[in-house]
C-alpha cells in the first residue's frame, strides 16, 4: 500500500485517466482528478473513489492550455495533500485534418494541451520530488508517438514531443530517485472512441463492424481494442519499486500496431 502518497492524473474525469485514477487510488495514494466537466457531476465519481478505496479524492478543473492553470493544479495538489509523488500527464485532444487545411488555432490547441501542459506539470512537479528522494512521472503518449498517421500532424507531432520530453527528463532526474516513462496505446476501448464509431460509419457508408475492423483496428495485428484496466495495470506498475530502474522508456500498448 501506498502511504501518505499523492498522484495528480491530468484528463481524468473519464476513460484512461479515470481508469488510472482508480487504479492508483486501489494501492492507497490520494488522487487529484482533472478535467472540463462541471464539479457536479464529477462529484460522484470522486466520492465513489473515496468509498471505494479510503482515501482523499480532490477534483480541479484548472485550465491546463495555459501555463498558469497548470501550475495552480499543482499547487493546489502540494496545498491540499503535501506533496505530489506522482505525476500523469494523460490529458490530451484531437484533431484530423490535412496539413494544408489544418487551422492554426486547432494545431496551437493541440500542442498546449498535449505537450505544453505536460512541460509545465512535470516543471513544476520534479522540485518536490528531488527533495523527497522519489517520484514517478507517467507521460500517456500513444502509438502515434513512435510512428505516424495522415492527417493527424499536430497530434503525431505533440506525441512524438512527448516521447522526447520523457527521454530528455528521464535523463535530468535519474539521480534522484524519480523515474519518468512513456506509455504509448493504441486504440483503447472508451466512451469516447465507442461515440465516435457510429459518425464514422454513416461518413465512411460503412457498418460499424467494418470500422472497428478495418478503420480503427487496421494497424493493430491483435484485431482487439486494448481497455482502460490494461493502462491503469501498467501505470500502477511503474509507481512500484519492481519498477525503478525502469526509466526513460516508452513503452507500447498497442496490439503489435509498431511491431510492423
Amino acid at each position: 500500500m501506498s502511504i501518505n502518497r499523492t498522484a495528480v492524473i491530468t484528463g481524468s474525469s473519464s476513460g484512461i485517466g479515470l481508469g488510472i485514477a482508480r487504479g492508483l487510488a486501489a494501492t492507497g495514494m490520494n488522487v487529484v482528478l482533472n478535467g472540463i466537466e462541471p464539479e457536479e457531476q464529477v462529484d460522484p465519481i470522486r466520492r465513489a473513489i473515496e468509498a471505494d478505496f479510503g482515501v482523499k479524492a480532490r477534483y480541479d478543473r484548472a485550465n491546463l492550455m495555459e501555463p498558469a492553470g497548470v501550475r495552480a493544479l499543482m499547487a493546489g495538489a502540494e496545498e491540499r495533500f503535501g506533496s505530489v509523488d506522482v505525476l500523469v500527464n494523460n490529458a490530451g485532444i484531437q484533431f484530423v485534418s490535412p496539413v494544408d487545411d489544418f487551422p492554426d488555432e486547432k494545431w496551437q490547441a493541440i500542442i498546449n494541451l498535449n505537450l505544453s501542459a505536460a512541460f509545465y506539470a512535470i516543471k513544476a512537479a520534479v522540485p518536490g520530488m528531488k527533495k523527497a528522494g522519489w517520484g514517478r512521472i507517467i507521460n500517456i503518449a500513444s502509438a502515434h508517438g513512435l510512428v505516424a498517421s495522415p492527417f493527424k500532424s499536430a497530434y503525431v507531432a505533440a506525441k512524438h514531443g512527448i516521447v522526447g520530453l520523457t527521454k530528455t527528463i528521464a535523463l535530468e532526474v535519474a539521480e534522484h530517485g524519480i523515474t519518468v516513462n512513456a506509455i504509448c496505446p493504441g486504440y483503447v476501448w472508451t466512451p469516447l472512441v465507442e461515440s465516435q464509431i457510429p459518425d464514422t460509419a454513416r461518413a465512411r457508408g460503412m457498418t460499424e463492424e467494418q470500422v472497428i475492423r478495418d478503420v480503427l483496428l487496421a494497424a493493430q495485428p491483435t484485431k482487439k481494442f486494448a481497455t482502460v484496466e490494461e493502462m491503469a495495470a501498467l501505470a500502477v506498475f511503474l509507481t512500484t519499486e519492481g519498477a525503478a530502474s525502469i526509466t526513460g522508456t516508452a513503452l507500447p500498448v498497442d496490439g503489435g500496431w509498431t511491431a510492423h
